[in-house]
């Protein structure tokens, strides 16, 4: 369920709005990375945890001279003690990923957990994943309900169909047939497959009674 670090941690112009780097994220998205890393930087000098962010992420995509997985971390920890959650997602997975030493699934899963407590819907699925595996925590479905429901909630088609599954079977929570209905549909309405099969066969077994 989870992708690449990468891949998915992008600068997006949207951060634009939560800090004043317009010029460098334009500078980014028409390519001028020299400009990018300046305005990066600059902002990084002024203590703005966006800043930071972006500029880590240049690192880790290799887009400085001497760039390294080392300053990335520096920078991100910089922003996540700034309880910036895309930053504190991206420390879980560079743990993850063994970009930071040795892989260590309970440090990850650690900011993972802050990241989701912070807001980030990919902090809520990786957190619930390690719940739901017993990967780095206690295999402990409740907790892993908890914030497969949250990320769910922020539109993860994936998270969507396991919530309604659970529901369905009473994983984790109390069993809920409204609920499983519920969420099977959102997770159809959102492109998935096996949702609207799990819908037609719960309104096949309807019709049927």
């Amino acid at each position: 369920m989870k992708t690449p670090l990468i891949a998915t941690l992008l600068l997006a112009t949207a951060l634009a709005q939560a800090a004043p780097l317009p010029d460098a994220l334009a500078a980014y998205d028409a390519g001028d990375l020299a400009a990018a890393a300046r305005g990066f930087a600059a902002s990084t000098r002024r203590g703005e945890a966006l800043g930071q962010f972006n500029l880590a992420m240049m690192h880790l995509r290799r887009e400085l001279p001497g760039a390294s997985d080392a300053a990335a971390w520096r920078l991100l920890r910089r922003a996540a003690a700034q309880q910036l959650a895309l930053a504190e997602n991206a420390l879980g997975e560079m743990i993850e990923q063994g970009r930071h030493g040795r892989t260590d699934p309970r440090a990850a899963c650690g900011w993972f957990e802050q990241a989701a407590a912070h807001g980030s819907s990919d902090g809520a699925l990786a957190a619930a994943t390690c719940y739901y595996l017993g990967r780095g925590r206690a295999q402990n479905m409740a907790l892993a309900q908890r914030w497969y429901l949250e990320a769910a909630k922020a539109g993860d088609v994936g998270a969507q169909y396991l919530v309604a599954s659970m529901f369905e079977t009473g994983l984790g929570v109390t069993a809920d047939e409204r609920l499983a209905r519920y969420w099977y549909d959102v997770a159809a309405k959102n492109g998935d497959v096996a949702a609207r099969a799990k819908l037609k066969a719960m309104q096949a077994a309807d019709a049927a009674s």
